[in-house]
């Protein structure tokens, strides 16, 4: 039996494919017919288009009690933060948290940029070298002025400072290291993933 992939967006031989629009309603539909009252509990998920997100067509629909829990705690974050405040950002494009990243600015006493939108960041204040990795040339713009802001705010904002490499996305891809002053060699890029670890271990630290 063949089993389809709903994360992957390619197909066996590894070329890029896209549902056309009957099969994301046939797809759609289906998760329709699973219950009764839709609750979406996925916080991490729910600023996306996903059908799981918006493509359920029940009557009733609710926001979980873990949701509630994580805006909750965002409330109290955003509205009486504990100091020192700290926010840490990832994704990939920076144009996509402009408005976020300046908000942040207002709030917050230091921010960790990790994430492929740290490429953009450290290619535009660094000159650095990096490879295939991520790079968001409208985003790129923006980079000097919000940290302008960051330092008229008094803002802290610390970025990756060593990386591990690989030479393709593969998880069988030959693997190396690099350093902003040396740069990511040309056609090699950061380990998805890694860049999280290296928060995770920052905060071990911090």
């Amino acid at each position: 039996m063949d089993a389809v992939s709903l994360t992957d967006d390619s197909d066996a031989a590894g070329n890029k494919t896209k549902a056309s629009q009957g099969d994301i309603d046939s797809f759609r539909a289906s998760l329709s017919k699973l219950g009764d009252v839709y609750v979406n509990d996925a916080f991490g998920t729910a600023h996306r288009g996903h059908s799981s997100m918006v493509g359920v067509n029940l009557p009733q629909k609710a926001a979980g009690f873990l949701m509630k829990k994580e805006l909750d705690y965002f409330a109290m974050a955003l509205e009486k933060p504990q100091r020192p405040f700290l926010a840490i950002l990832g994704g990939a494009k920076v144009k996509d948290k402009i408005q976020l990243i300046n908000n942040m600015l207002d709030k917050v006493d230091e921010m960790i940029i990790g994430g492929g939108m740290a490429f953009t960041f450290l290619k535009v204040l660094n000159n650095m070298e990096i490879g295939t990795s991520l790079f968001d040339e409208e985003g790129a713009g923006i980079v000097k002025e919000l940290m302008a802001k960051a330092e008229k705010n008094g803002v802290k904002i610390t970025l990756p400072v060593d990386f591990i490499t690989a030479e393709k996305f593969d998880e069988k891809a030959a693997t190396g290291s690099a350093t902003v002053a040396a740069g990511i060699p040309a056609g090699w890029m950061v380990r998805r993933g890694d860049s999280l670890l290296i928060v995770l271990l920052f905060l071990l630290l911090y």
